[in-house]
């Protein structure tokens, strides 16, 4: 029986996401997270075999509870669910430790597939994002500023890029508008950049979609 934990901070779609795995014969839901910080503690006491978890929560993203994760328990497959398709995040994800990247407008049958694949220890890679993968390696020699960026600075450019001000990036992730603006002063010199404008110009000319 592969038991599964599902992080997710919508109800409705963990609901869903419970309703697919616990209608499959080998499957069944080991326990439920709506936010990031309660993850390790509960993947401790509920000992899933893979968990399936959503890129945009709050308290922690994605990213910072996968890399917690691979800390605590590093043996554990985690299959990464986001409302985009395979794009720049999907390529952190994978780098950090993902063992797949979905989007949340899958076939059930594909999240199905997909857990049973990270289950037994192999990756779950989608086409488009294989593609993606092979055309970071090829570009890794001469790499582009937004990809020098540390998980949480990619995350800030994303919702500048998306006309977020400072202080509905710290309210939305849990920082201080301090801090916040912190992270856009860096981002603007990390990508040598002056200002909103330039790196809203820049995520639009590059394509780069927030996980919303």
């Amino acid at each position: 029986m592969i038991r599964v934990l599902i992080v997710d901070d919508h109800p409705v779609v963990r609901r869903g996401l419970r309703q697919i795995i616990d209608q499959e014969e080998d499957m069944a839901t080991a326990g439920e997270a709506g936010d990031g910080p309660s993850v390790a503690a509960l993947a401790a006491s509920c000992k899933p075999d893979v968990v399936v978890l959503d890129l945009s929560l709050p308290g922690m993203s994605g990213i910072e509870v996968l890399a917690r994760l691979k800390v605590d328990h590093p043996g554990l497959p985690v299959l990464i669910l986001s409302a985009q398709p395979a794009d720049e995040m999907a390529v952190r994800a994978l780098r950090a430790g993902a063992s797949g990247y979905l989007n949340k407008e899958m076939a059930p049958e594909e999240l199905v597939t997909a857990v049973r694949r990270v289950a037994s220890g192999r990756k779950y890679v989608t086409e488009a994002l294989g593609e993606l993968l092979a055309d970071s390696l090829r570009t890794a020699s001469q790499p582009l500023p937004h990809t020098t960026l540390s998980d949480r600075e990619y995350q800030v450019l994303l919702m500048i890029g998306s006309g977020k001000t400072v202080s509905e990036i710290a309210y939305e992730i849990g920082l201080s508008v301090k801090t916040a603006s912190t992270y856009r002063t860096r981002i603007l010199e990390k990508m040598s950049l002056r200002n909103n404008a330039e790196l809203m110009h820049y995520v639009i000319r590059h394509a780069l979609t927030p996980d919303l």
